[in-house]
């Protein structure tokens, strides 16, 4: 049996839950993949449609959700009810990008005789995968990048059914939550959840499965790609894994701005998020380091998502002891409580531990980093694993040009004078990186998240007859297209 947890007590919350067998989890794909079929067909105004229910019912039901979700996670009610905005926002522009029909990339080359060899009619558009995508819940974000999180949104606006394997961090919220959302879908098969490991193991190899997405641990992701390896048939695997997110503070940065920024980002869901600022290089100088102590002993710890989450910050808080404590916050409560904690070396050193001492610690942990020239960190900033983000602080542009272009090859998003916690959900964002932080070039959130579950076909002299409509020469769906070579906007 599966059991939530309280991390305040530790003690047991909710209905106990039993596990997906084989056979459960052979008839939750199946049935999802019956339903996935007629949604494949749907029109998109009406899938559209489908998914500002699905975003209806989850505001509607936020008061529930966010009280359920804190027995499991002590997130707190702010925090939780703007994470049930946050993924109801979610469902809400996935409607918008369907609509737009811009994500197809609908192409058409006509016939034309007079090249060398002659040019056949060539129509070409994205559809979505034949099958079911299967979602790996994360710990961190019980609403948001879980059950109706950014990757089942995502799957469903591009026409696919899902399965999600829900985290055993918030099982009974899971349960509420798919129960939430198949009410409000057309098709309630649509969207299937299994509970337990073994699960997990017998989705991501079910025939039915033709994609999968996963929020979580290096470990986490290489365990799930190794299972993908066994397939008869290979799958895509999207995965977001660790991220140390390096922060690079230039001279000319306000300290007091720097310091209290950072420690609030460090301490933000007790570090609990995959764009914590784990590694921070700043100027050497007693002045901000004087500021970042102050800030970071004036915070405190909390409670961890889950015991084994706790103990692998303990384990990594043991593994960076081998570097200076520089601060820490004050101690948590609860049963799960931890306190954060910043350890700090020179450049050098810094360079000597590397690649250990860069792995990311999940956590309110980090590593202040001292350097006394800019242009001493590119040396040093190109041997760092990938990450989400990389910011860098300043008033000055003209101070960063040593290390930018090092950190666009090594993060997936670079943010000025702001800090990397919190991801918009928006047309423009990115959300995902080089290797370890994903596994793919590929985001978990925006809009462009839509492309993982689709695929190109190509249709050559195709009658107009059997062509999809945003194929056909009179555009009746008023879809951008690019027609010979020219982008046209539709409408």
């Amino acid at each position: 049996m599966i059991y939530g947890h309280d991390p305040r007590t530790g003690q047991t919350v909710g209905d106990a839950l039993p596990e997906t067998d084989t056979a459960g989890v052979d008839l939750v794909v199946s049935a999802a993949a019956a339903a996935g079929q007629a949604w494949r067909a749907t029109p998109a105004a009406e899938r559209a449609q489908a998914l500002e229910a699905v975003a209806d019912a989850l505001a509607a039901h936020v008061d529930e959700l966010w009280q359920l979700a804190d027995q499991e996670t002590a997130l707190g009610e702010v925090r939780l009810r703007g994470e049930v905005a946050r993924t109801a926002g979610q469902f809400r522009l996935f409607a918008e990008v369907i609509r737009d029909g811009g994500y197809l990339e609908a192409i058409i080359d006509h016939a034309d005789a007079s090249l060398t060899p002659p040019r056949p009619d060539v129509r070409r558009m994205k559809h979505a995968l034949p099958g079911v995508v299967a979602v790996f819940a994360a710990s961190n974000f019980p609403f948001a990048f879980s059950v109706a999180g950014g990757d089942t949104a995502s799957a469903l606006a591009a026409g696919c059914a899902v399965v999600v394997k829900a985290h055993p961090g918030h099982p009974n919220t899971s349960e509420r939550v798919a129960k939430i959302v198949r009410e409000a879908l057309p098709y309630p098969d649509l969207l299937g959840l299994v509970q337990g490991m073994g699960a997990g193991a017998d989705l991501v190899q079910h025939p039915l499965v033709v994609a999968a997405g996963f929020t979580g641990s290096v470990a986490g992701g290489k365990a799930i790609q190794q299972l993908i390896d066994e397939r008869e048939t290979p799958i895509p695997f999207y995965g977001e894994l660790g991220s140390v997110n390096p922060v690079v503070v230039l001279p000319s940065a306000p300290v007091d701005k720097v310091a209290a920024g950072f420690a609030g980002s460090l301490t933000l869901g007790v570090g609990q998020f995959c764009t914590n600022p784990g590694l921070m290089f700043v100027p050497e100088g007693d002045e901000l380091r004087k500021a970042l102590v102050e800030a970071v002993e004036g915070t405190s710890g909390g409670p961890m998502l889950a015991e084994r989450i706790r103990d692998g910050y303990l384990g990594g808080v043991q593994r960076l002891g081998e570097l200076q404590l520089l601060a820490e916050g004050k101690a948590g409560e609860g049963s799960w409580a931890v306190t954060p904690k910043v350890f700090t070396a020179d450049l050098a050193t810094f360079a000597e531990k590397l690649p250990e001492i860069g792995e990311e610690c999940f956590g309110p942990a980090s590593i202040v980093v001292t350097y006394r020239e800019v242009g001493e960190l590119r040396a040093v900033l190109e041997r760092l694993d990938g990450s989400l983000t990389a910011t860098v602080h300043g008033t000055d542009p003209d101070e960063a040009g040593e290390v930018v272009e090092v950190l666009e090859r090594k993060a997936g998003r670079l943010i000025w004078n702001g800090w990397p916690t919190g991801v918009a959900v928006c047309w423009a964002m990115h959300h995902g990186g080089p290797w370890p932080s994903a596994t793919t070039a590929s985001t978990s959130v925006g809009a462009t998240a839509i492309e993982r579950w689709l695929a190109p076909t190509a249709y050559q002299d195709w009658p107009e007859g059997l062509l999809p409509d945003e194929l056909k020469d009179g555009n009746p769906l008023g879809i951008p297209r690019r027609v010979d070579g020219r982008l046209q906007l539709g409408g």
